[in-house]
Parts: structure tokens; sequence; C-alpha cells
């Protein structure tokens, strides 16, 4: 059973969240995470990467830059740009991009749910990557960007949303992106009481986004279970941040290759390897895959759409992935790209960017690019289930939650 509770957030003034709410700091280039917050006083962005606010050749890693993060939230918390919620509540987070709505429940996952496996993982995070967040999190004594989770429809759950978003949300805005995000606090005993048991009913939780923020907030509730061998498990340590959605609202977008070098191949010795695991046809312009199985290769001469032959598909969840076909049948044993976490020689672009930002790579520093048909939510959830991992860049979500609407204070 899953223990997902209710929290008391501290969140923006009222009128305040167009101004704090934040891309996550994740999205960001240093240089562009800079630019981002030049002019924005009240970004988040400030104090998700607090590095801005020195010289850009300082060391973004160092004692003081985790220092000031914590003293930018204290700082917003004092001028009354920041309150905390007086009670538990649960809080509903609606996204609206393209017309097309999703809306999670903001609460606190568990630690021990995470440890145990009933959050369950599809992507191996990187020590470094964690380390950084664990000093945020611990430096700051709160979470501040959300896990977005996925879970299985529940019809109560979807009930009860439907019922609650009717009524006059706590905030409605919508972003520089044009993306919409409306919010609403749940704060009624019993409707409280019917989500955390339509929680606790459910066998397992999945992390759709934010491996490295789950497995940072989790060291740190190890960390502070360690500091107080006397924990009873109800501290605020013992639960993280986290936005959970319903299979049925979301959207997984294409994760695209882009490769460097044909391995010493002409272009037409490529298409010539090409062919050998794909069914090869060219196409008159760029063109999305229609279906999984199906990958658009772009390079210099034109578009092709490849089709994998039927013999080189796989049933197995990983395996049988288009991403590990594509690496397994052409990226390692063709251009040598052996391990494309590492390969500086391929290169990933989000779906959101379009088909034009892969013909731009090709065109200026790529020799191929190739869209991906997106991976199902289904996917991930067996691979998931099946204690594996997928391919480093395999989702894509949008739209992508905002940091600074909810922070979750450890103490």
């Amino acid at each position: 059973m899953a223990d997902v509770r209710p929290f008391a957030a501290l969140r923006p003034a009222p009128g305040r969240e167009p101004e704090i709410a934040a891309l996550p700091y994740d999205v960001y280039s240093r240089a562009e995470a800079r630019e981002a917050v030049a002019g924005h006083p009240r970004s988040f962005l400030r104090i998700d990467r607090p590095e801005t606010q020195f010289p850009a050749d300082a060391d973004m890693y160092g004692d003081p830059v985790y220092g000031k993060a914590r003293e930018l939230l204290e700082e917003m918390k004092t001028d009354g740009s920041f309150v905390r919620d007086e009670g538990n509540a649960y809080y509903l987070y609606e996204l609206t991009m393209d017309g097309r709505s999703q809306t999670g429940i903001v609460a606190c996952a568990s630690v021990d749910d995470y440890l145990e496996n009933r959050i369950k993982k599809h992507e191996n995070t990187r020590r470094e990557k964690e380390e950084d967040r664990v000093r945020h999190v611990d430096a700051c004594d709160a979470q501040t960007g959300p896990i977005f989770l996925a879970y299985r429809s529940h019809p109560v759950l979807r009930k009860i949303l439907s019922r609650e978003k009717e009524k006059t949300p706590m905030f409605s805005f919508v972003s520089e992106d044009g993306i919409g995000h409306r919010g609403w606090r749940i704060e009624e005993a019993g409707t409280v009481e019917e989500i955390r048991n339509a929680f606790a009913g459910m066998d397992s939780l999945y992390i759709a986004d934010g491996h490295h923020r789950a497995a940072s907030a989790v060291r740190v509730g190890t960390m502070r279970r360690a500091a107080h061998p006397a924990y009873t498990g109800e501290e605020e340590f013992n639960y993280f941040l986290s936005v959970l959605f319903p299979d049925d609202e979301l959207m997984i977008m294409d994760y695209n290759r882009v490769v460097r070098d044909l391995n010493g191949l002409s272009q037409e010795e490529f298409l010539e390897q090409v062919r050998k695991v794909f069914i090869t046809e060219p196409l008159s312009g760029p063109r999305h895959p229609g279906k999984k199985g199906e990958i658009s290769l772009c390079m210099k001469t034109g578009w092709y759409l490849l089709t994998i032959k039927p013999e080189y598909a796989d049933g197995d969840p990983v395996e049988g992935l288009d991403v590990s076909v594509l690496q397994r049948e052409l990226l390692h044993p063709v251009l040598g790209i052996g391990d494309p976490r590492t390969d500086r020689r391929v290169d990933f672009v989000g779906g959101i960017r379009g088909l034009e930002e892969l013909e731009r790579r090709v065109h200026t520093d790529m020799e191929a690019a190739f869209a991906m048909y997106p991976t199902s939510i289904g996917e991930l959830f067996a691979v998931a289930d099946a204690g594996r991992l997928m391919p480093p860049k395999s989702t894509w979500f949008e739209p992508k939650l905002r940091s600074g609407l909810f922070i979750h204070m450890l103490t």
C-alpha cells in the first residue's frame, strides 16, 4: 500500500505565483539559468540555481552557493513572498498545454515506499547529480522541486478531482511559454481521508520524471534518520514532495537522437547498413513516425522512414523499446556508439523542439538525426514493474512542473 499524505505547503502569497514559478532547475544550462533570472528578482530559479547570484566563474558547487539558496528562501519568507499553510492539506495542480490538461495531486510520498520499491523507477541516477540536490535540500531544509509521479487511473480520485476543480482555484495564470497553471487546496477531512485511502489501496506508484530529485530527497531523509535515531516515522523528513498524475492524462513526447558522424561511412554506405535492420523508404519531407516500430531518419540527402523488420523486434519490456532496437542494432554496431550516456558523438533532442530542430542540427553540427515514436506510459510501467531500467533519454514529459508553487519544509 502506498503512503501518500497531506502536508502544510509553503507557497507563494496570493497573486505572486506568476512571478515566482519557474521551470525545473535541470532544464537549464548554467548560462541559460543566469539569463533566465536576469530581470526576474522573484523567480524561484534564483533559489533552485543559486550560482546565478555569483560571478560566472564561481564554483557552482561551493558551500557559499548552497548557503545562498537558503538565504534567498528565508528572505522571501520574511518579506511575505511566501506563506505557509497552517494545516495539512492535499493540493491540486492543473497544467494546460495546447488545449490539453492534466491534473496532479500535490502531496508527500513516503521515503519507505521508495526504499521498498513501491515507488518504482525506470532510470539510473548519477551520484554527482544526486549530491548537488542533496546539499541543496539539506541547506534549504526544504524540498523545492516536486517529483513527477504517475499512478494507474483510479475512479475515486477521478471523481474527487472533477468535483474539486469546480471550485474557485487559489491561483490561475498563464506562464510566458503559454502553459496554463491552476491550483486548489483540499482540506475537508472526509475528502482528505478518501484521497489517502485511495492511494493506500495502490500497490505501486511510478516515477515519471525527477529520478535525481527523488533519490536526493530520500538520501536526505535517511541522513536525518541516522542523525535522529529515535525518529518516529512521522517527521517531515520521512516524506518527499510529489505531484501524482493519473496515467490516462499524461503525454510522453519523443526523445530524439542526433549523431555527430557516420563512423567513417559515406551516407550511402550507412544507408546500406540501415536497410539490413529496417525497411527503408524515402520521404518527401519531415514526418513524425506514426506508430511504434517506426523511426524517421534525417540526413543531408533528405528524410527516410525506417520500419523495424520483424526479426529484429523483441517482446522484452526493455529490449523491445524502439530506442533499444536503434541502439542495439545500429548506433552501437554500425556507428560505434557503445554508451550513449557518455559518448559525445551522440546528443539528444526533446520532442518539444520539433523536427525543425533535427533538420537544423543535421545541417550544422550533426550528420544524422533519428526522430523516435514516443515511448508510451504503458511501456514505462512495464519496465518499472519488471524491475528494469530504460535506456537513457527514453521519455520526455510535457508540460514541465513549475518549481516554487508548492514547497515542502522539512521542519
